[in-house]
């Protein structure tokens, strides 16, 4: 079983980084199917890092690939300008060699932030996009934040949600099984109440603090 910490670095083969910003979940298939890694320091490059990519440990991920070929698989998010000379309509500004987002884009060697600039996620259709952080709602009221998942390597499958649950002085990470989700509106919805969730006992590790 692997667990995968949103908010972990990431590195690639050739010692390029990043942090795991997100984790991308076929709900359908109850599967991960990317991690979205953003490099360290550049907003709106992150991509969709697909799973098999990925190597998880608790305190790092590590990705099979090279920084050309990170630059190269397709974006999670676009930073657009919405001022650039010579157009009419936002367009996105990447360095030189980074896969664009769409049309219309311009090649530029850094993203600097400015007032005028927005980043615009982007999921696979049919998927969802979970944050570290992102809220997790009982049946019957908010329970806690998302923190981590639990991932069969093999099969993809996401058996279980880690939860961190309680205020600050008691905290604790609870596993919450991946059946027990109903949804992902606004977060993630369970089919739990927050007893129940309570009752369950405290994830077994709590990698990444």
């Amino acid at each position: 079983m692997v667990t995968l910490v949103i908010g972990t670095g990431a590195v690639c083969r050739d010692g390029y980084r990043g942090v795991v910003r997100a984790a991308v979940i076929d709900p359908a298939a109850r599967a991960i199917t990317h991690v979205v890694v953003e490099p360290e320091g550049r907003a709106g490059l992150a991509r969709l890092v697909p799973f098999d990519l990925v190597d998880a440990t608790p305190d790092q991920i590590r990705l099979r690939c090279t920084e050309a070929e990170f630059a190269s698989l397709e974006p999670a998010e676009e930073t657009l300008a919405e001022f650039v000379p010579g157009y009419g309509v936002p367009v996105q500004l990447l360095p030189p060699g980074w896969r664009a987002a769409g049309e219309p884009a311009v090649e530029g060697g850094t993203i600097s932030r400015v007032p005028e600039m927005e980043t615009v996620d982007i999921v696979p259709a049919g998927e969802v996009e979970e944050h570290r952080g992102d809220h997790v709602h009982a049946a019957d009221g908010d329970i806690g934040q998302v923190h981590a998942l639990r991932i069969d390597p093999g099969s993809r499958q996401v058996t279980h949600v880690l939860v961190r649950e309680g205020h600050l002085w008691a905290r604790k990470d609870v596993a919450v099984p991946f059946d027990k989700v109903a949804g992902f509106d606004d977060g993630i919805r369970l089919s739990l109440t927050r007893q129940q969730v309570q009752d369950l006992p405290p994830a077994d590790s709590d990698p990444g603090g």
